[in-house]
């Protein structure tokens, strides 16, 4: 059976965020073959617990209450469409620091993947970009913007999360870091 397909989250399994697993969904009832490792907001422990069609579906928020972003993960102004669609039914992903979900072109972009130095160098207009984030959205420069960029990592810390405009395909990051 084909994953549901997420809007703002195109690849959660790549991401990390869906991993292959044959128990039952805690939602459903149903061993689908994937189960959602990513954060759950409600009031029940469903960590590793839910399969991705009642997340896509909305039954985990129905039945649970369970949102998977923050709210307050989003920038002012963000469309309430999309912030609803996000929250509710779409994956979220493990960040060190509470996650941030960037908007561009009037949109929330779309969530790509975590990475480290390793994953920027493997595409390469990525390690630029990364700096230029650093340097202009986050303040950091010289000789520090560059320690930052090299101790990025995937899975330790402190890491990039790459998303992608939707509508003009620029790459947007968040960086937790403190």
């Amino acid at each position: 059976m084909a994953l549901p397909a997420f809007r703002y989250h195109p690849d959660p399994v790549a991401s990390g965020s869906l991993v292959e697993s044959q128990r039952a969904c805690r939602c459903c009832g149903k061993p689908r073959g994937h189960l959602y490792t990513g954060p759950v907001y409600c009031e029940e422990d469903l960590d590793d617990a839910l399969c991705p069609w009642c997340i896509a579906d909305g039954s985990a928020q129905t039945k649970f209450g369970a949102t998977f972003v923050d709210s307050e993960a989003f920038p002012d102004g963000a469309p309430g469409q999309a912030v609803d669609e996000i929250a509710e039914r779409t994956p979220g992903f493990n960040s060190w620091q509470s996650e941030r979900w960037p908007c561009c072109c009037g949109d929330a972009a779309a969530f790509l993947r975590p990475a480290g130095i390793q994953e920027l160098r493997e595409q390469q207009e990525l390690e630029g970009l990364a700096l230029n984030h650093i340097i202009y959205e986050m303040g950091i420069s010289g000789g520090a913007a560059r320690r930052l960029l090299e101790s990025l990592h995937r899975n330790t810390g402190p890491a990039a999360y790459l998303f992608q405009c939707l509508h003009c395909r620029q790459y947007l990051f968040h960086i937790d870091y403190l």
